[in-house]
C-alpha cells in the first residue's frame, strides 16, 4: 500500500460504492433514537463495529479465551496466536516493515504518553525542545506539557492561518539546536484539516529530529504508510477504527524502541527478575507490560480486515463525496459558520449556529435521532484560534450515506426554527 496525497488518490476512476449494503454490516445502525432512526454523526469521537468485527470478539470469547504467552496448553496457543496474528494485521494494514515495531497499547493517548515516558523522559532535557502544533488534541499537548513542566523543557508552537491549515512557511524557523521532536497530527480532529506530515517529517529530519504522528483521525479514514510517511513513531486507537475500545497501536522504527526506556513494569516485559537486576524483554514486549487487551487486539485485527475488504481507497473516495455534499449544503444554511475550511480536509464538519449555543444545538438534533459531537473537542486551542468557546462537530464515516447529510440539513432547520 502506498500513501498517497488526498487529491491523487480521490481522483482515481471511482467504482460504485454500495453504501447500503455496508449500512447493512452495522447493527447498531438499525436501531432508533428518540422514536426515529439513527443518524450517526459521532465518528471521530468513536465509529460503531460491524458484524463481523462482533463474530469474531465472539469466537474468542466462547472458543479461544485464555491468557498468552504463559502456558503450553490448547486454549493459550491459540490465543496467543491469534493476538500475535493481529499484530501481523496492524503491522500489513500500515506498512510497517517489522511486525516487531508494533505495539498494542489501550489506544492514542496511552501511545502518546508511552513515547513520552519512554523516549522524552530519556533524551529530552532542559532547555531543550518540542515543537507541535495548534491543531493538536489534548493527548499531544498535555503529555509534552508534563514533560516539559519535570524536565525544563520548551514547547515551540506552530500555527494555524484562518482555514484551519498549519502555517507551514513558519515551521523551520521552529527548529534550534536544541529541537528534540516534533508532534504532529495526522488530521486534526476538530476541524479534519489533513496535515503535509511527509513533507513535515522530510524538513524534521533534514534537522535530526524524530517526528511523533498523531494518526487516531486518519488511520480510519485515509491509506497510511509508516514507510512512505517516514515518521518515527505513529500512533492511532481501535474505537475510530470500527474495532473495540481499549486498544490502540503505536508504531515506532525498532532501532528508536529499542533504545527507549519501558513505560510500565510488570509481567512480560521482562526477560530475566532478582532482587539485584532486572533484564528486559525486547521488543515489542519490552512496553507490553501485564495481561495484554487480548480479546480487544484480536478484535482490532478483524477490523482492519473488514476496512481492508471494503477498501481504504474507496472509503476515502465516498467520504470526500459525502463532505463534499454536506459542505455545501451547510454553506448554503442561513447563520451557519463553519470553522476550518483547509484545502485538504477529512469528513468532519466543524460549524456554529448563529444564536444558539453547540449544547443546544445538539440536545435537539438528538430528538431527530441525529448523534453529533459538541464542545471543545478536546482542542481548545483550536477553539481559542477561532475566539469560539465550542462547535457542533459532524463526522462522517464511510457507512453515512448523502440521505444522512438531508436529515442533518433538515434538522438544523428545526433547531432554527425552535430559536427564532
Amino acid at each position: 500500500m502506498n500513501a498517497r496525497s488526498p487529491e491523487m488518490h480521490l481522483a482515481a476512476p471511482a467504482p460504485a460504492f454500495d453504501v447500503e449494503r455496508i449500512r447493512a454490516d452495522f447493527p447498531i445502525l438499525q436501531i432508533e433514537v428518540e422514536g426515529k432512526p439513527l443518524v450517526y454523526l459521532d465518528n471521530a469521537a468513536s465509529s460503531q463495529m460491524p458484524q463481523p468485527v462482533i463474530d469474531r470478539l465472539v469466537r474468542y470469547q466462547t472458543t479461544e479465551h485464555a491468557n498468552i504467552h504463559r502456558a503450553v496448553h490448547t486454549l493459550s496457543e491459540r490465543a496467543t496466536a491469534a493476538y500475535e496474528e493481529a499484530r501481523t494485521k496492524l503491522q500489513h494494514f500500515i506498512n510497517a516493515p517489522d511486525r516487531r515495531e508494533v505495539i498494542f497499547t489501550s489506544g492514542t493517548t496511552e501511545a502518546i504518553n508511552l513515547v513520552m515516558h519512554g523516549y522524552g523522559r530519556k533524551f529530552i532535557r532542559a532547555g531543550d525542545e518540542i515543537i507541535l502544533t495548534t491543531l493538536e488534541h489534548h493527548s499531544n499537548i498535555v503529555p509534552w506539557q508534563m514533560l516539559a513542566e519535570e524536565t525544563g523543557a520548551r514547547i515551540r508552537v506552530l500555527p494555524i492561518n484562518d482555514a484551519g491549515e498549519l502555517c507551514l512557511d513558519q515551521f523551520e524557523a521552529l527548529f534550534s539546536a536544541r529541537t528534540k521532536l516534533v508532534g504532529v497530527g495526522h488530521v486534526s480532529n476538530a476541524l479534519g484539516s489533513i496535515n503535509p506530515v511527509k513533507q513535515m517529517v522530510a524538513l524534521a529530519h533534514k534537522h535530526g529530529v524524530p517526528v511523533l504522528v498523531d494518526g487516531a483521525q486518519a488511520v480510519p479514514h485515509l491509506p497510511v504508510d509508516v514507510q512512505d510517511l517516514d515518521c518515527d513513531f505513529y500512533a492511532f486507537s481501535g474505537h475510530k477504527l470500527c474495532g473495540p475500545t481499549g486498544i490502540g497501536v503505536l508504531y515506532g522504527k525498532a532501532a528508536l524502541l529499542e533504545n527507549m526506556q519501558p513505560f510500565k513494569g510488570g509481567g512480560d516485559m521482562i526477560l530475566a527478575v532478582s532482587f539485584e537486576k532486572t533484564t528486559y524483554n525486547t521488543i515489542p514486549h519490552k512496553f507490553e507490560a501485564g495481561t495484554p487487551p487480548i480479546a480487544a487486539a484480536i478484535g482490532l485485527g478483524a477490523a482492519v480486515d473488514y476496512l481492508s475488504s471494503v477498501g481504504m481507497q474507496a472509503i476515502a473516495r465516498h467520504e470526500h463525496a459525502l463532505l463534499q455534499y454536506a459542505t455545501g449544503q451547510l454553506q448554503a444554511l442561513a447563520g451557519v459558520r463553519l470553522i476550518g475550511t483547509a484545502a485538504h480536509k477529512a469528513a468532519v464538519l466543524s460549524f456554529t449556529l448563529d444564536g444558539v449555543h453547540p449544547h443546544d444545538v445538539g440536545t435537539l438534533l438528538n430528538q431527530d435521532g441525529i448523534a453529533v459531537r459538541t464542545g471543545h473537542h478536546c482542542a481548545q486551542p483550536v477553539m481559542a484560534r477561532f475566539k469560539v468557546p465550542a462547535t457542533t462537530r459532524a463526522s462522517f464515516a464511510f457507512y453515512n450515506s448523502m440521505a444522512d447529510v438531508d436529515v442533518l440539513v433538515a434538522g438544523l432547520r428545526s433547531v432554527q426554527k425552535v430559536f427564532a
